[in-house]
């Protein structure tokens, strides 16, 4: 079964220097049929004005990762961790008994647009853990890359879940498949661009909760930019 939502029917919020939309309920908006999927939690897509962004504030007991689609990010955290995380970057903090951070458009001329997502650990009260990374584009073009993984494998940042996250680049590329486990529920959100699953039009923005599905085909990507999530 696949349900779709569509990008306007997500939340909304405009403060003028950060434009956000809301997947799951989140701050100001609450609406009780979305509060998450499975460990899902949040994703929020913004944009962030020039050299605007998020003061230091307190986080605990979860796994947040930041997907940058334009721009770039400044990033510093009570772990003593201080960067810039730039289109095609990964970066993953595992919150865990609680850390403190800050981030911030890093240029004085260009918005920054970026995915924040939060995933539910398996535990609490861990250590906090960070980890960025340089996805180059053609180790997504027109495959499935892990981005991050229970286990870390094949060079994926490692969760504190077992929840799996994934992203491919389509643009003219042939089909490609995903095989779900059994018991597996899937979330795919489309970033950027058009792409149709399973036969239905799929645009920038759009979701899709992905259940007792055992095979889902992307196909018909144009500049597509995707995220997939396995989770239990």
């Amino acid at each position: 079964m696949i349900t779709l939502r569509r990008s306007n029917a997500r939340g909304h919020v405009d403060h003028g220097w950060l434009n956000a939309r809301h997947t799951f309920s989140f701050a100001g908006y609450y609406d009780p049929a979305y509060v998450g999927f499975s460990v899902l939690r949040v994703i929020n897509d913004d944009i962030i004005a020039p050299g605007r962004g998020f003061g230091t504030h307190p986080h605990h007991d979860m796994e947040i990762v930041t997907y940058v689609l334009s721009g770039a990010l400044r990033h510093e955290d009570s772990m003593g961790n201080g960067s810039v995380i730039r289109a095609g970057d990964v970066q993953y903090m595992s919150a865990g008994k609680g850390v403190r951070h800050s981030e911030f458009n890093a240029s004085a001329t260009d918005s920054v647009h970026l995915l924040q997502i939060w995933i539910l650990p398996a535990h609490n009260d861990l250590e906090p853990q960070y980890g960025q990374q340089t996805i180059p584009p053609e180790e997504k073009r027109g495959r499935w890359r892990n981005l991050a993984t229970p286990d870390g494998r094949d060079g994926s940042l490692a969760l504190q879940q077992d929840a799996v996250l994934l992203a491919t680049l389509l643009d003219g590329d042939p089909p490609l498949q995903y095989h779900a486990e059994p018991g597996r529920r899937l979330y795919l959100h489309l970033a950027e661009g058009s792409v149709m699953l399973n036969g239905t039009a799929m645009n920038a923005g759009d979701g899709a909760f992905i259940e007792r599905e055992a095979l889902i085909t992307l196909s018909d990507g144009k500049q597509a930019d995707a995220l997939l999530f396995d989770l239990p």
